[in-house]
């Protein structure tokens, strides 16, 4: 899984794509520190585009959540969006919709995070 950043407005977007899982969850972890930390230093919301992530297990969930508390301690922000529907209803179930911020579309977390007035540098 290789995490290739594209910067938009004050956003670091970053696409995930196959599977979370067990076998591939540390190798998301160890991408994804970097592009926090860096995202935090530059004021740059993650937004994590899932529109080509076709499952996530517990493992991966647990990914997402180890990503949050991460970003809360570099006083960052990280939102997810256009989620396929299997990883939608994965989501609603597990309650991660209230860990983390969902949005429908990439250009609308592009939108929200730009329009909340999160990345100003610091």
């Amino acid at each position: 899984m290789s995490l290739v950043p594209t910067i938009n407005g004050k956003a670091m977007i970053l696409g995930l794509k196959g599977r979370l899982d067990q076998d591939n969850c540390e190798v998301f972890r160890g991408e994804l520190a970097p592009h926090l930390e860096s995202a935090a230093r530059e004021g740059l919301a993650i937004v994590l585009d899932l529109s080509q992530l076709e499952y996530v297990s517990s493992a991966g969930l647990r990914c997402f959540m180890l990503a949050v508390r991460q970003t809360k301690a570099l006083n960052g922000r990280i939102v997810v969006a256009a989620l396929q529907p299997m990883v939608a209803e994965i989501f609603q179930i597990s309650r991660f919709n209230m860990l983390l911020e969902v949005f429908a579309t990439v250009a609308a977390a592009v939108s929200a995070v730009s329009m909340d007035g999160f990345g100003t540098k610091k």
